[in-house]
């Protein structure tokens, strides 16, 4: 009767580990993230991944720092503020989402032949200061030959997410714009897509997966099978068709209309900003401080190997 009863007995289901994450938005700039989830990449590895989005790098580094998260999708320039406060922990990069700058330029009138120079004079609508929006829009700014501080009537003193609102209402002629906000926006002609921040400054890790050092240590295997799953993920979004990318992640962006994310997933996919594999390299860091920098917003250059791992990205490849 034993041998029975332990015959009749369903096979136990392997249990998850749950697993995190905080976001620092909410964002199709993101898109291997949410195929990750809806693809069951992180299920296959094992792992029950929690998403939240914290609104913003600063609350994103708080939540992790204080322990309300295991792992954070945060610009890396946050890792590089936390270690210039002197951090017993200290929080390392060790895999890479996006390798561009996400921001577009959006003009109130339609341009057929633009050129940078074109600013001069005009009042723009930047990104808050001190955030990589607004460094690498400076730096391509500057690398036009524009000192945004003295060739533009410069504003910069509105909140992130009220920045839109502000440009529909007719302050500024010029605005940098995320996605798909950008898209919607010409879509209903209030402004004109005219060039894109992120093919101008170059590949940087605009947007990692970051964990405390501490963390890291105590689960190696968490995060490589975390690592492994955003690989494939990855992956995919390189082999897929943007109508299917966009199809996989709608769940996550219930009130943005379908056409508008398929739309947004082609531009970020055809200008190289989705990561093919999560490694963070040295030219990347170097490039991210060099923004920083030219922006006056560098505490101090540190080097790639103390807030990089790249040994678990390299593994998963």
């Amino acid at each position: 009767m034993l041998i029975l009863s332990a015959c009749q007995e369903k096979p136990q289901e392997k249990k998850l580990e749950k697993v995190r994450v905080a976001e620092v938005t909410r964002s199709i700039f993101y898109t291997p993230e949410y195929v990750a989830l809806a693809k069951g990449f992180f299920k296959d590895e094992g792992l029950d991944v929690n998403l939240t989005t914290t609104w913003g790098g600063d609350k994103t580094m708080t939540t992790l720092l204080s322990g309300g998260a295991d792992i954070a999708l945060v610009g890396s320039e946050t890792s590089i503020y936390v270690h210039a406060q002197g951090s017993n922990d200290p929080v390392i990069n060790f895999a890479q989402l996006t390798q561009t700058d996400g921001t577009f330029l959006v003009s109130r009138e339609k341009i057929d032949n633009f050129t940078w120079d074109m600013l001069k004079g005009k009042t723009f609508l930047g990104q808050r200061k001190g955030g990589m929006p607004q460094m690498a829009g400076e730096f391509v700014l500057k690398k036009h030959g524009i000192d945004p501080h003295k060739d533009l009537k410069l504003i910069q003193n509105i909140d992130f997410a009220n920045i839109p609102n502000a440009f529909a209402g007719g302050t500024g002629e010029f605005v940098q714009l995320f996605e798909p906000t950008a898209s919607i926006f010409e879509k209903e002609g209030k402004g004109y897509i005219i060039a894109s921040f992120g093919t101008e400054s170059g590949h940087l890790p605009y947007t990692t997966f970051m964990a405390k050092e501490s963390y890291m240590k105590k689960n190696p295997a968490i995060i490589n099978k975390f690592t492994k799953a955003i690989y494939k993920a990855q992956q995919w979004v390189a082999e897929t068709d943007s109508k299917e990318i966009a199809k996989a992640i709608e769940p996550y962006f219930e009130d943005t209309d379908p056409g508008i994310i398929e739309t947004v997933v082609e531009r970020y996919k055809s200008q190289g900003s989705f990561a093919t594999d999560p490694i963070l390299d040295e030219d990347e860091w170097n490039n991210l401080q060099n923004i920083m920098d030219e922006a006056g917003e560098l505490p101090q250059r540190i080097e790639h190997k103390i807030l990089v791992n790249t040994e678990i990205a390299e593994k998963v490849k």
